[in-house]
């Protein structure tokens, strides 16, 4: 099942950018192909679904970065040095 979701609006000072975020539901152990199909840039696999929790497993080439938002975020400010140091918060 494919769903179209909200609009989001990127303003700049010479355009207006939309972008359209593509929601797509998945089972666990079904994937979602990017890219070309044929020549795919990359696959993301459902791997566990457990209560709330969901597990994705990644199949990226390796010069393709691939951050969690709070990572990328925190490179984004200060500069690729910060990866491999940010730690996930304990709520165990």
């Amino acid at each position: 099942m494919v769903r179209a979701g909200r609009a989001v609006f990127l303003k700049w000072k010479w355009r207006q950018e939309v972008r359209i975020m593509l929601v797509i539901t998945r089972r666990e152990g079904e994937e979602v192909v990017i890219g070309n199909p044929a020549n795919p840039i990359g696959v993301i696999r459902i791997a566990s679904i457990k209560g709330d929790r969901v597990r994705i497993a990644l199949d990226f080439p390796r010069e393709i970065p691939v951050h969690r938002r709070e990572v990328a975020t925190e490179i984004a400010k200060t500069g690729p040095s910060i990866a491999g140091k940010i730690r996930p918060a304990s709520n165990e």
